[in-house]
């Protein structure tokens, strides 16, 4: 992954070519035929400057093979979110550096005493990229079209608007969502409580804007080819902000070969790799950029009418996990859900394994449900081809025999794993979430009942309640009651915590600027440019 040589290799192999090319014709000449020293060297500045003009507006990214959904709406992968950001914008955009919310098409905004009312005032200069006008009612016809769609995951955060939740359950109609188009560039939302994250929202691919039009953007690039194996962007031309856009050009290669993938950014022809890499490959180490993700990887159970809807049944379960064997070679254990943020009040979490306690829980639990003691209990999980799964199946399936449990495997493609969790007749899933704003929110919602990221099922009234009850709150309240939901959630015993991922990108930061190492790894790529670099020749002397 490393690019020693990837800001040099095109230029100059380029020119390298050029110089076998004519070297011929040169030696079978006299000394008289040869160009003029002045004339050559000009030549040779024009041609590189020329070369590099382009290699400059062009930038190549590996991306991780999968079936690429690029409808915001629908689109749920940190990769799919990563392309987002350059096709489609909404009201705010993610700071490259802090992630924190900027201006997009949103010029400013106002919030009412009561906190429950937003106006907006749009740029009166954002076009589509047909050359339409980004209106007001652009807006609004975007995020009624989310809402009503079936399958955009992230619809639940958006029913902090006023009769958006009854919208999208068919119990109202569109004119009685709190979304107003003023004039044309103003938009008015209301809320059915105050909630102060809701610009960090605005942030999300989700809630962009998106033309009725297919093949139409909204954002600084569109998309000019799609295939299996590469997905490329050009530039938008009746994009607002053009002028600060650095690239004319975006080549996605997906691709999961760890070889071949080092061997392209080794050689030049990757500027970034954001998939699988042979990191010994690599030759230039200082390329290699790992930061921990405001993201879990965890287990969790799946409601579906067995006995393992019993909380006792899943607590007897969770005694007995060998937390350090489940969480060896990770680079941060996760113990609770929600990654730590600062201010957040601690929750218990699970740090310790007891045998006895799991045994004495068990036996119990077996004689309230009228099961005897001698009965084995199937247990279903979930996983993929991965080696890790499978690693922590075996460590799960040895610590829960002594319970009387039986852990069976269901088998699910890691590309379709997903999507197959909804139809999968299994009790445990693998997940691993990463947070889409700085909020306990951006995971606990993965749990609220109705919530259209919720795949397990749960539903829990006092969890739901405190949810509510946060959104109304103000930062240090709105964190406290948002604790109590978590460690709700871990009592419950409904997820097996992991790890807190860390994220792995390979990219030159000497040759590209507007890049840099955040939580949510994520990096807008309207702001990504090539460094100036000089191309260096072996062994060519000018005269």
């Amino acid at each position: 992954m490393n690019k020693l040589f990837v800001k040099k290799t095109v230029s100059c192999s380029i020119i390298m070519a050029m110089m076998l090319f004519f070297s011929p014709l040169v030696f079978s000449q006299s000394e008289d035929d040869f160009l003029d020293p002045q004339l050559e060297e000009d030549f040779f500045e024009t041609e590189n400057t020329y070369i590099n003009d382009a290699i400059q507006k062009n930038f190549t990214i590996i991306l991780t093979e999968h079936n690429y959904d690029l409808n915001p709406h629908t689109a749920e992968y940190n990769a799919e979110a990563q392309i987002l950001t350059g096709l489609y914008e909404g009201l705010f955009s993610y700071d490259p550096a802090t992630l924190n919310p900027v201006p997009a098409i949103a010029k400013s905004y106002l919030i009412s005493r009561d906190k429950k009312r937003w106006t907006f005032t749009l740029r009166d200069d954002a076009y589509f990229s047909d050359g339409t006008k980004i209106t007001a009612e652009s807006v609004r016809e975007s995020w009624l079209s989310m809402l009503k769609n079936p399958r955009a995951p992230y619809s639940s955060l958006f029913e902090i608007v006023a009769g958006a939740k009854e919208f999208k359950n068919g119990t109202a109609n569109e004119n009685e969502v709190g979304i107003y188009a003023i004039e044309e560039y103003s938009l008015s939302v209301h809320l059915t409580n105050p909630a102060a994250h809701l610009i960090r929202l605005l942030c999300m691919p989700t809630f962009s804007v998106i033309s009725k039009n297919a093949h139409v953007y909204s954002g600084p690039f569109v998309l000019s080819d799609f295939s299996t194996k590469h997905i490329v962007l050009e530039k938008n031309p009746y994009y607002y902000d053009k002028e600060n856009t650095h690239l004319e050009k975006i080549t996605f290669l997906l691709s999961n070969d760890d070889v071949e993938n080092s061997h392209l950014f080794n050689t030049g022809k990757a500027d970034w790799i954001s998939s699988s890499v042979d990191l010994k490959k690599i030759i230039l180490k200082s390329a290699s950029h790992i930061s921990a993700e405001f993201a879990t990887e965890y287990l969790f159970f799946k409601m579906r009418n067995s006995i393992w809807q019993n909380t006792k049944f899943r607590q007897a379960l969770l005694e007995a996990v060998p937390w350090q064997e489940l969480r060896a070679n990770t680079f941060v254990p996760a113990t609770t859900l929600v990654y730590p943020l600062n201010g957040y009040p601690k929750v218990q979490g699970y740090v310790y394994t007891d045998k006895i306690e799991a045994q004495s829980l068990m036996k119990a639990t077996r004689k309230e449900a009228n099961i005897p003691e001698d009965e084995i209990l199937e247990l279903k999980i979930a996983i993929s081809e991965s080696e890790r799964m499978k690693k922590h199946v075996e460590i799960l399936k040895e610590a829960w025999s002594p319970l009387g449990v039986e852990l069976k495997t269901v088998e699910i493609a890691s590309i379709n794993y997903l999507k197959e969790i909804a139809q999968t007749d299994a009790d445990i899933f693998s997940y691993t979430w990463i947070g889409d704003f700085s909020d306990p929110l951006a995971f606990l919602e993965l749990f609220k009942g109705n919530s259209t990221l919720n795949v397990s099922n749960w539903n829990n009234n006092d969890f739901n309640r405190m949810l509510l009850e946060a959104e109304s709150l103000n930062d240090l309240q709105h964190l406290e009651r948002l604790s109590q939901a978590e460690q709700l959630l871990l009592d419950e015993a409904i997820i097996i915590p992991i790890q807190h991922p860390v994220s792995l990108n390979i990219i030159d930061l000497d040759a590209v600027g507007g890049w840099t190492t955040n939580a949510f790894d994520i990096h807008p790529l309207k702001y990504i440019y090539k460094k100036q670099t000089q191309c260096e020749v072996p062994h060519l002397a000018k005269k």
